[in-house]
């Protein structure tokens, strides 16, 4: 096996007592969900909010695109951050920095004109929306921490079940957020939105400082310096046989994953009023904690690659068919069953770099992974936001739209957006097949099914 994924597992891995490491776990887990659905109350609020307002999908592509590429561009250095420091003080920054950026997004929005704000060619737009976006993206380093933490707190065999119940807590916060930030929109506004979101993020910081973790600081590496910091990531990643594939597959399947994120909410606002929307959506956002908490109980199989690998093909599928006609049931159990399958994708990823990457460096080789895999997004998002808003929108609402494709996709107002969605789920199944057929599966396959010793387990 590589040099980096063998290593001495006993040194490597933390040492913490299984009880208070667990405790301290779900401490952290849970104001990990507090954090989230303050972040994403507040992010679905502002897209639904410029959408309504402007009635422009390139402006919530715009938004969402912007989004993914700070996550793209800052995400090595998160990562970095992570390696480098106790987890606690990574929490601690992260709920700090996005308490103020969400208070200094409140104080804009009670100076400026809301008209001003809602001109997306204004310098206005983009001082609101960046102040917004620059708070969410920090709180997403969180995410890198959380992953190491479960190395940090969870016994190995545990791992793929931790992982299951990130996502339930996730998915949690995320239907919280898609019904309020809908309600919150339409019948309150704004205004009240951000102040709601500003008390949820420092109610976080509040809970945070009473967690403790069982953790040692870091200790520094051989030939340790900020150039080689940054290096680590793309290196250890190159040592693992069929690591880098995965990767690689996980950004590709983000470029189709920007479509739905570009275009998901403008097609349930077509479809529907913004209150409907949001607790539809909600609803439908269940999936994602069933998809969960089915990991949390059952795993992810002997080899979570292929787990993986097989949800994609499904939800390649799902994302074909769930608008091939303008029927919002159909959508919303399109939806509920793709976010069934998300922990899975997400837990396999997070799982097998759990096992295969040292626990010293794994903040850096998540942050590398997150970078390449969010800058995907905001390309696609860029790309079909104009597309679909002036070109294949229009187009399907004239006669020869209809003639063409009418019988593929029916009839009604988003129609050209239900052609996208389904030329992106065909693309996505075809990639997952020809990943499954790949030498880099077979051999990464190989490397997760060897056996690693336990870590030692001490009091904390």
């Amino acid at each position: 096996m590589p040099e980096y994924a063998q290593g001495n597992e006993a040194q490597d891995q933390p040492s913490t007592a299984p009880k208070s490491g667990q405790r301290s776990f779900m401490h952290i887990l849970v104001n990990t969900a507090i954090a989230n659905l303050t972040t994403s109350y507040l992010w679905f609020a502002l897209t639904f909010w410029v959408y309504l307002e402007t009635e422009n999908v390139m402006a919530t592509g715009i938004i969402g695109g912007t989004f993914m590429l700070l996550i793209a561009a800052f995400s090595m250095l998160f990562g970095t951050l992570v390696d480098n420091h106790k987890k606690k003080s990574i929490f601690l920054f992260s709920a700090i920095f996005t308490a103020t950026l969400f208070s200094l997004a409140g104080l804009i929005y009670l100076w400026l004109p809301t008209q001003s704000i809602l001109n997306i060619g204004g310098w206005q737009f983009w001082l609101f929306c960046s102040v917004i976006l620059i708070g969410a993206v920090v709180e997403q380093m969180r995410g890198i921490a959380l992953s190491t933490t479960v190395t940090l707190l969870i016994p190995p065999e545990r791992h793929a079940n931790a992982n299951g119940l990130v996502g339930a807590v996730q998915g949690i916060a995320f239907i919280a957020t898609s019904v309020f930030s809908g309600l919150s929109i339409g019948l309150l506004g704004m205004g009240w939105t951000l102040l709601l979101a500003i008390l949820l993020v420092l109610a976080s910081l509040i809970h945070l400082l009473t967690i403790s973790l069982p953790e040692e600081a870091p200790k520094t590496e051989p030939d340790h310096s900020r150039t080689a910091d940054w290096k680590i990531g793309f290196t250890t990643v190159l040592a693992i046989p069929g690591l880098f594939a995965l990767i690689i597959f996980s950004m590709f399947n983000n470029f189709i994953g920007g479509v739905y994120m570009a275009l998901m909410d403008p097609y349930g606002l077509t479809i529907m009023s913004v209150e409907a929307w949001g607790i539809v959506f909600g609803l439908a956002s269940t999936g994602f904690v069933i998809g969960g908490l089915l990991i949390a109980k059952f795993g992810l199989g002997k080899n979570p690659i292929r787990t993986l690998l097989l949800a994609v093909v499904a939800m390649g599928i799902l994302g074909a068919i769930f608008t091939i006609r303008e029927w919002a049931w159909l959508y919303v159990v399109g939806i509920w069953l793709y976010m069934v399958l998300i922990p899975a994708v997400e837990a396999s990823e997070q799982t097998v770099i759990q096992k295969v990457v040292p626990f010293r460096r794994q903040g850096r080789v998540f942050g590398f992974a997150q970078m390449l895999e969010a800058a995907a997004t905001p390309l696609t998002a860029f790309l079909i936001a104009p597309l679909a808003q002036y070109l294949i929108i229009p187009f399907m609402k004239t006669e020869d739209g209809d003639t063409s494709f009418g019988w593929l996709v029916g009839q009604g107002e988003a129609r050209g957006i239900a052609l996208i969605f389904l030329v992106a789920g065909l693309i996505m199944v075809l990639a997952a097949l020809l990943a499954l057929s790949s030498k880099q599966y077979r051999r990464l396959s190989e490397i997760f099914s060897v056996p690693r010793p336990a870590p030692n387990i001490k009091p904390a």
